[in-house]
């Protein structure tokens, strides 16, 4: 018998299966089931706090990227054969070109109805699961940095069924909605309730790669492409039918449908990029075209003052680059052209009505003038009106419309002086009957005008010249509205500008003063008293515009040389040292003449009175010559050549001229005209003269402006280096171009001239080291 012993069996008990392993399985199982219940719509047989609780427990025991997974699985399912089932199936029938087959895009529009139900469906049914797998989202999706279970199933959804790699889903959806926007610009009815839905869907689901919307990266660029295209194709044919107005009528409508379509449907992103298209092809690309179109555009636009038009493409054509350029560009264009007619016109009727006021006609060279600055106002006021019904007083605009009006006003040299006579007009006669508010409109316009001259120095010397002769001749209306403008030219140009103006009006009051002292001095007196009433106006000469410091030939009457002796004695023993200068040249005189018919009163010139007293000694038929009168008056030809006009040839012929004729010349015989009837009994004889200067006083009034500009200019150097000492020759010129350019613009030749004068005059000196440096010598 062996002593080995035998080993020992072990027996080992059967391995039991893994409960956790069958508990998840188990959840599993019925989570899965539940979540195909909830697609198939029969959630309310479901606990929910039963499942939740089972989720809860996958996810306790570490079980939570299976349970992620198999949900993924699960609904990446559902979504296959939702594609399979509803999506495709509703396919339009030709793709893009369904409205072929579908006239009213109907195939399109049921697509875009089954994929919003299909959204829809998904949707609710991602919150319900959702709901259940709560506690998932909180503890797992966070620490395993994965979606949540709702942006899972977004994602899922794009991927299964929007950018279907098995089906051409995304093509479809897109040209359908392109294809319903384009039937809705055509004017076709589409249901926009489908549209937004598909829009809204792309606008919640993300690209994974760029994070942005599926609606940016898929839709958006061909939405932008293609209605680019559309709308160049349409401006094409838009400003080929229609009219200007019509046009901007149609793009007005085209931007509102866009701003609309973007409200109801897509994404406001998209506004100011669709935007952008509609301008760019439909303003932008027929800018010029518009403007120019021949009988409807700007240009029309204005000549009929079709305000509502010009709004339109004011607010139009400032939404582009350019747009407002363009239209200024034209306008002003536009104001020079009519511009220049008011100027032809005016300088073609100069040269007419010269020569008819030389020969005593009605039409003065006056009429001319006022005819010029009316005419622009009037286009003046014109264009304020675009500017205040049309163009929301752009700025901009101002500054161009002026300075088209400021470039046309100053290709008139003349534009100074009729300016000038405008107002000289309005303030003797034309504001006869108008309230104070009219009277300052009337002088607001012209001081607008005055801002546009260059030459202000030019209108200054007419402006003087022009208030002389209504002061002294008693025709301005109002001293109020004298003095109304006087006011307005100090804002403008500062007190310079019209200390010699009060000057003159100084000299009016204190004559008036001085006329009383003289009466009461003449009722004092015991010597003879003149027979004859003497009204003096003292003048200041430097405060006048016109030489005063002689005396202009001329024979007066006896009984006025006496006078005006007993005057002199009186003033002079007021006020010694001073010496009186008689300007028979400017004096006035009231004369009663006897005719057949009746006694008449004759306002008339000294030169006049002197001419008609040397007929009192003539009989019935008695003539005198040319030469005789101007023998035995020694008047100065031209004056007595425009004084016998106004006597013989004019709308009172108180004389008769032999051979009849408008113009005077040597050899001409007058006689008194005994037959003269008048209507009235007190008559003003004008003294005929254009009122516009001729060429020769032009002249002699350029060359008065040069001279006193040489001072002006003078002034202003001296002022400028007694302040800065040193100063380089381009930095002087600036500067004194700056000083003087409210008056007028110096010519830099003008001024280096003037340099030259000082340095000659040791006013300044060249510096040592650099010629083109001066310096100040005090």
């Amino acid at each position: 018998m062996s002593n080995r012993r035998q080993p020992k069996g072990k027996i080992r008990p059967p391995k039991k299966p893994n409960s956790a392993d069958a508990q998840f399985t188990d959840n599993w199982d019925r989570l899965a089931q539940a979540i195909r219940e909830i697609h198939k719509k029969n959630a309310s047989i479901l606990s929910f706090e039963e499942l939740y609780r089972n989720a809860y427990n996958m996810v306790l025991h570490k079980n939570g990227d299976k349970l992620y997974n198999g949900v993924r699985e699960v609904i990446t399912q559902h979504l296959e054969e939702v594609a399979e089932a509803q999506v495709v199936p509703a396919f339009p029938l030709s793709g893009a070109s369904s409205s072929q087959t579908n006239p009213n895009g109907a195939g399109g529009a049921n697509f875009l109805k089954v994929l919003k139900t299909v959204w829809e469906d998904h949707t609710t049914c991602m919150l319900m699961i959702r709901d259940i797998l709560m506690y998932m989202d909180r503890v797992y999706a966070k620490t395993a940095n994965v979606p949540l279970v709702y942006d899972l199933g977004l994602d899922l959804f794009r991927d299964t069924i929007v950018r279907s790699q098995k089906y051409p889903i995304q093509l479809h959806l897109l040209e359908v909605l392109l294809q319903q926007i384009k039937l809705e610009r055509e004017n076709e009815i589409i249901d926009r309730t489908n549209v937004k839905a598909s829009i809204d869907m792309l606008l919640e689901l993300t690209d994974a790669n760029t994070k942005d919307t599926v609606y940016a990266t898929d839709f958006e660029n061909k939405f932008l492409d293609t209605s680019s295209e559309y709308y160049r194709v349409e401006g094409q044919m838009l400003v080929g039918e229609y009219d200007a107005p019509e046009y901007m009528k149609k793009v007005e409508k085209r931007l509102n449908e866009e701003e609309q379509r973007v409200r109801h449907y897509l994404s406001q992103t998209t506004e100011p990029k669709i935007r952008n298209i509609v301008e760019e092809e439909l303003i932008s690309k027929h800018l010029k075209t518009v403007i120019e179109m021949e009988n409807s555009g700007l240009i029309p636009m204005l000549r009929n003052e079709k305000m509502d038009d010009l709004g339109r493409m004011y607010k139009l054509f400032g939404r582009v680059l350019k747009g407002h350029d363009e239209m200024k560009s034209a306008i002003s264009d536009y104001i020079r052209e009519l511009g220049k007619a008011i100027n032809e016109t005016v300088t073609s009727n100069t040269t007419a009505e010269g020569s008819n006021a030389a020969s005593g006609d009605k039409q003065t060279g006056a009429t001319v003038a006022v005819k010029w600055v009316q005419e622009v106002l009037d286009l003046k006021d014109k264009f304020d009106k675009v500017q205040n019904l049309a163009l929301s007083n752009d700025k901009s605009f101002q500054t161009s419309f002026n300075e088209a009006f400021e470039f046309f006003i100053n290709k008139n040299p003349k534009s100074p002086e009729f300016i000038s006579l405008f107002i000289d007009d309005n303030l003797k006669k034309g504001l006869k009957g108008k309230t104070e508010e009219e009277v300052d409109s009337v002088l607001d316009k012209t001081i607008t005008l005055f801002r546009f001259i260059g030459e202000k120095d030019v209108f200054e010397r007419y402006y003087k010249q022009h208030l002389a002769k209504r002061l002294l001749l008693g025709r301005s209306v109002s001293d109020d509205a004298e003095r109304g403008m006087i006011g307005k030219l100090k804002i403008e140009c500062g007190y310079q500008f019209t200390t010699k103006l009060e000057g003159m009006f100084n000299d009016m009051r204190i004559s008036s003063d001085t006329m009383s002292d003289f009466k009461e001095y003449l009722d004092k007196s015991i010597l003879e008293k003149p027979k004859l009433d003497l009204s003096v106006t003292v003048l200041t000469s430097t405060f006048w515009p016109m030489n005063l410091s002689a005396s202009p030939r001329c024979n007066l009457p006896p009984e006025l040389t006496k006078a005006c002796e007993t005057f002199q004695r009186f003033y002079l023993g007021r006020h010694s040292g001073r010496r009186l200068t008689w300007q028979s040249n400017m004096g006035t005189a009231d004369i009663r003449g006897s005719f057949k018919a009746r006694k008449h009163e004759l306002n008339v010139s000294t030169y006049q009175m002197v001419i008609l007293l040397m007929f009192n000694d003539k009989q019935d038929g008695e003539s005198l010559s040319y030469e005789q009168i101007k023998g035995e008056s020694d008047i100065p030809e031209a004056d007595l050549k425009r004084n016998l006009q106004s006597l013989a040839c004019a709308k009172y012929k108180i004389l008769v001229k032999e051979p009849k004729g408008k113009e005077i010349n040597a050899g001409d015989q007058f006689y008194f005209n005994n037959d003269f009837t008048a209507p009235l009994q007190r008559i003003k004889i004008q003294t005929v003269a254009s009122k516009v200067e001729s060429e020769g006083e032009r002249k002699e009034t350029r060359e008065k402006v040069e001279e006193a500009r040489k001072h002006q200019t003078e002034a202003a150097i001296v002022r400028i280096m007694k302040d800065r000492k040193t100063m380089e020759h381009n930095l002087l010129i600036a500067e004194v171009v700056k000083q003087l350019q409210s008056r007028f613009t110096p010519n830099p030749a003008l001024i280096k001239k003037r340099i030259e004068a000082l340095i000659e005059r040791e006013y300044l000196e060249r510096a040592s080291g650099d010629r083109r440096v001066y310096n100040y010598l005090a």
